[in-house]
């Protein structure tokens, strides 16, 4: 009986590391240490391992797919229709194209970096979308050094080497405060989203400094994790309070449709005593009562920009960023001029 030939796992195993880092290892990839690698070429030849010419011609095929790690409750990806909305548009470019969309929820940013390195190193994908950036956000250094196509949906001064596509949302934030300002608001406070996330600091700073270039009252910012729950609480704080803010702005519409219900419950008139305005447009911000005001943009349309750049990315080698058109204030029955 001839002996079995000398697999990636049999390394593995002598080398007490992962199949993963086997690969990136003898393919001469990012993501090992020299010493590691130098050792696992040594066990490779001690056991006499030699590639497989079948799947080192695989090696070079593509893999139809580009992958998507989002670090968000699942529970809160089936309410939110922003990332429903996103993916919808990202499919409507790969579709077509015969490319699949890999999803996967992660508990942190450290566990989705991981499953990048995992589906890189295995052939699995010919990119990745980046959402959500951090500061810090350690995903942006490894996934370059894996040197993956990548796109980072975010702002370019968080994207690092990648290539970012975005939206200006300070200009969507003046609109929205200048807006108020005319209505005769002055104390106009935000529930915001989670404070590490790059577009949720560039939106404090920006609210900040329009409130004070406007004349406005310091603007009181409460961060959440996005959920109607943590919306709900904010606004009963906000509410609550002695300096009662008179307009309040959410960072997304499931916030503003739970803020709605508290201040309704709480006896206060919306728009007369409140008024509220949405980011991020959708059916739920239409179908309440009053309908709110909101920030709309095409967001497939955004997932789909997206998709078509880290296409590019893949098949070209570079893409140049891409700027989305910032939302526009749609004005609707949660907005009026405070009562005097």
């Amino acid at each position: 009986m001839s002996k079995q030939r000398p697999t990636i796992a049999d390394i593995a195993h002598r080398a007490g590391v992962s199949k993963v880092a086997v690969s990136y290892a003898l393919n001469d990839r990012p993501g090992v240490s020299p010493a590691t690698r130098a050792a696992i070429k040594a066990i490779a030849q001690e056991i006499g391992w030699r590639p497989n010419s079948a799947a080192r011609a695989l090696t070079h095929a593509r893999a139809d797919a580009v992958g998507l790690a989002l670090c968000r409750p699942a529970r809160l990806l089936g309410m939110e229709p922003f990332f429903m909305e996103l993916i919808s548009g990202i499919e409507s470019e790969l579709s077509p194209r015969g490319c699949a969309l890999l999803l996967q929820v992660v508990n942190d940013p450290a566990q989705e970096l991981e499953v990048y390195r995992r589906w890189w190193g295995e052939g699995r994908v010919d990119g990745v979308f980046l959402a959500d950036l951090r500061s810090p956000d350690p995903r942006i250094e490894g996934v370059a050094e894996l040197g993956m196509p990548a796109v980072a949906i975010g702002h370019p001064s968080a994207a690092g080497p990648l290539t970012p596509v975005w939206s200006d949302d300070s200009g969507a934030l003046r609109d929205t405060l200048a807006y108020l300002t005319a209505l005769g608001h002055r104390s106009i406070a935000r529930v915001a989203g989670l404070p590490d996330l790059i577009h949720t600091q560039l939106r404090d700073r920006a609210q900040g400094e329009i409130c004070a270039e406007l004349g406005l009252d310091e603007p009181v910012v409460i961060h959440t994790d996005y959920s109607g729950e943590e919306g709900a609480h904010a606004t009963r704080q906000l509410i609550s309070s002695p300096q009662r803010s008179t307009a309040i702005i959410y960072d997304n519409d499931i916030m503003a449709v739970a803020g709605l219900s508290v201040a309704q419950e709480m006896g206060l008139d919306v728009p007369g005593d409140l008024s509220l305005v949405a980011w991020d447009d959708s059916q739920l911000s239409r179908v309440v009562r009053p309908p709110l005001t909101a920030l709309s943009r095409d967001i497939p349309a955004y997932g789909s920009h997206a998709a078509r750049t880290l296409l590019a990315l893949v098949t070209h080698g570079a893409a140049p960023g891409f700027e989305d058109t910032a939302a526009r204030l749609v004005p609707r029955g949660s907005t009026a001029p405070p009562r005097r």
